[in-house]
């Protein structure tokens, strides 16, 4: 039996954009800013600072990750007894983060082959905006958590916004991302088709499975195909 898709709404972070060597590189850039500013910041490490967000980012998961992120970073500066420069060291890291936040290499292709047949959005956690990273122009509808009283994912309330920003029943929506939890499970709970893009080979959680699991978006043209035939997509 054939399934009706008109919607793939995306990820942004670990998805579409490859975050990593941003992130990195705004640490790399705040840590020669504190050392400039410091000698006692020579004993600061990369690695100290990395640190930093997962110490904060249990209390504070459910803010907006510029909050965290700031959080973090206050962390970081208190180790070098910087504590009064935040607002500037946290600019210097985000003017870093997003000079060097551009998608992974299969992005581009993939968004044109699928606009030809279906909408496109772009729904994140994040503070990912398409514009600042290389996808202004590229989707129907973009969704903010945050913004607009909108909660995180996997909060039903965030799927509940992709439907009614698609404006087609959620049956037709396909969430496409990389995180388990946010991108498989609760999509799926919230009635969305979802396809879990596993970039990394990693073991598929027990549970519920997604309706479709690629390794690389290049695939997920034909994945989408196979799901609309009926057939089995998971790879």
């Amino acid at each position: 039996m054939d399934v009706v898709l008109t919607t793939v709404v995306f990820d942004a972070d670990e998805t579409l954009l490859d975050l990593r060597p941003a992130v990195t590189g705004g640490l790399v850039a705040v840590l020669d800013e504190m050392r400039r500013r410091t000698p006692v910041a020579a004993g600061v490490t990369l690695a100290e600072l990395e640190s930093d967000w997962d110490a904060v980012f249990g209390r504070l998961s459910a803010a907006p990750v510029l909050e965290i992120r700031r959080a973090a970073l206050a962390r970081s500066l208190v180790r070098a007894g910087l504590d009064d420069h935040l607002d500037e060291i946290a600019a210097l890291f985000f003017a870093r983060r997003f000079a060097l936040t551009r998608p992974f290499p299969d992005v581009a292709p993939t968004l044109a082959a699928l606009r030809t047949r279906y909408a496109l959005g772009f729904a994140t956690n994040g503070n990912s905006r398409a514009e600042r990273c290389g996808l202004a122009g590229e989707f129907a509808f973009e969704l903010y958590a945050h913004e607009n009283g909108l909660p995180k994912k996997p909060a039903p309330e965030f799927y509940a916004a992709v439907v009614e920003a698609a404006g087609v029943p959620a049956g037709q929506i396909v969430y496409v991302g990389d995180s388990w939890e946010h991108d498989v499970v609760a999509p799926r709970r919230a009635g969305l088709r979802s396809v879990w893009l596993n970039r990394y080979g990693l073991p598929r959680p027990a549970g519920l499975t997604p309706d479709a699991e690629v390794s690389t978006l290049a695939d997920l043209p034909s994945a989408l195909a196979d799901l609309s035939a009926g057939s089995p997509a998971l790879s």
